[in-house]
């Protein structure tokens, strides 16, 4: 059933998880997510050699699917939700689905850095469209030049890669606008229906990369791999991300974003060896600097 304000009865959260979500602090969760966001990818990257790119993008979303499925039971959300809720899980599963493929095709065309910073150039372009205040012209700014640093040497090499950049840059903002949404209906309840929109994303991307999986799938090693790829990728950051949602401002949380362009940049290196250029770290400097800076609209009015 849905009570009188339109949020899941089923998905309440358990008292303990709920009790245990509430003694930590917002910002130790974003930390986390931050971590996990771009460890996942980096390593999804390496079975690129054994699997093919949107293989992988189905066994990262199938197996954070499972794992959501035996956790949490996020079927029990879409029997008690309304129509305007499901929707919003079929729109955020749709947005999943689309994003962790099209990033997985520019992750293998570009740097984990590059495509990291790229996808914040449109959360700060939203920002700066409705809220017109001078940070924001500067943070549009200071991204814009970042991005065409980080950008310049690939535009003949990688057009491709930069066009699916773009293109994961634009769902990644959705991706932020969806998840408030979300998080501002139920709190930690909507982990389970993060659930629920990642078994539709599963669905959503099937037909593209399920043949391609099928190799891992009959590889327990490979299976392994992508168990950990997805749980780093699509569960721990995710899961973080609506503990962190449900109890800081959309604002705030922005704020906090511009720690991920410069984690995408540490992972690339560490992980893959992606050593950037000075070119290419003074452009995620910028990125970073441009998300810092950039103002929301709530911000505004508080």
């Amino acid at each position: 059933m849905v009570n009188d304000v339109g949020r899941f009865r089923p998905g309440a959260s358990p008292p303990r998880f709920a009790a245990a979500a509430d003694r930590v602090p917002p910002p130790a969760f974003f930390v986390t997510s931050a971590v996990f966001h771009y460890l996942g990818p980096a390593c999804a990257v390496l079975l690129f050699a054994r699997v093919d790119v949107l293989g992988v993008a189905w066994l990262r979303i199938a197996s954070a699917a499972v794992v959501f499925a035996v956790w949490r039971r996020p079927w029990r959300v879409w029997g008690a939700a309304n129509w305007r809720q499901r929707r919003q899980l079929l729109a955020l599963g749709a947005v999943l689905g689309a994003m962790n493929s099209v990033f997985y095709l520019a992750l293998d065309r570009l740097p984990l850095g590059t495509v990291g910073a790229v996808e914040f150039l449109g959360p700060v372009l939203l920002a700066a469209l409705g809220v017109r205040t001078g940070r924001n012209v500067l943070a549009l700014a200071l991204a814009v030049t970042g991005v065409y640093l980080l950008t310049d040497v690939y535009l003949v090499e990688e057009p491709l890669g930069l066009v699916l950049a773009l293109g994961n840059c634009v769902l990644f903002t959705f991706y932020v606008v969806l998840g408030h949404r979300l998080a501002e209906d139920g709190g930690a309840s909507g982990i389970d229906r993060l659930g629920a929109s990642m078994l539709i994303a599963m669905i959503v991307v099937s037909p593209v990369g399920i043949a391609d999986a099928a190799d891992a799938v009959a590889t327990p090693a490979l299976l392994v791999a992508a168990l950990g790829v997805g749980i780093c990728s699509s569960v721990i950051p995710y899961v973080c991300d609506q503990l962190a949602m449900a109890r800081i401002p959309r604002a705030t949380f922005a704020l906090m974003l511009s720690l991920l362009p410069a984690t995408a940049a540490i992972t690339g290196v560490v992980v893959l060896t992606q050593i950037p250029s000075w070119l290419e770290g003074v452009g995620v400097a910028l990125v970073v600097t441009a998300v810092a800076v950039h103002q929301e609209r709530s911000e505004e009015s508080a």
